[in-house]
């Protein structure tokens, strides 16, 4: 049970997301349309959500390898195969890791200052804080990609 939660975490949350976020926009085109005017509360929670959506989304797309690749140095020198996929792994996690560095600051910062988000009042850092989250579960699924294709080349 927890192994078929951990493959599809990213695609599970993204359904509950999508769900909420489709609710709050339903509600506010009714609102818009019935008393022409709209709940900013309901925006702001949309865009948290597609943040939230977004890093999921990447986690997700790595887990199944299914990002764009720059192929061409692996067609055009097929002797480095077994080079580059460890590079592009690394060059990854190392990109990632300082999204997540400056998120972690930007948290400490939102915390430090005591903003909140201006429609509901909610603490900053909840919605900043899908940065960090995001990027760590990336890491963790390109680190396992990593892995798999480590582990296919020696069978």
């Amino acid at each position: 049970m927890f192994r078929k939660i951990q493959e599809n975490l990213e695609e599970v949350a993204g359904v509950v997301l999508l769900g909420i976020m489709a609710v709050f926009a339903f509600l506010n085109v009714i609102t818009r349309y019935f008393i022409h005017y709209s709940f900013a509360s309901t925006e702001e929670i949309e865009v948290a959500c597609l943040v939230w959506l977004t890093m999921l989304g990447a986690a997700a797309g790595f887990r199944r390898g299914a990002h764009l690749g720059f192929n061409l140095l692996e067609l055009r020198f097929p002797s480095l195969r077994n080079v580059l996929f460890p590079l592009a792994s690394v060059l990854t996690i190392l990109t990632v890791s300082i999204l997540v560095w400056i998120s972690i600051l930007q948290i400490k910062d939102e915390l430090a200052l005591g903003i909140t988000s201006e429609a509901l009042g909610i603490p900053q850092w909840l919605y900043t804080l899908a940065i960090p989250v995001g990027g760590l579960l990336v890491i963790l699924r390109v680190v396992e990609a990593w892995y798999g294709e480590s582990k296919r080349k020696q069978v």
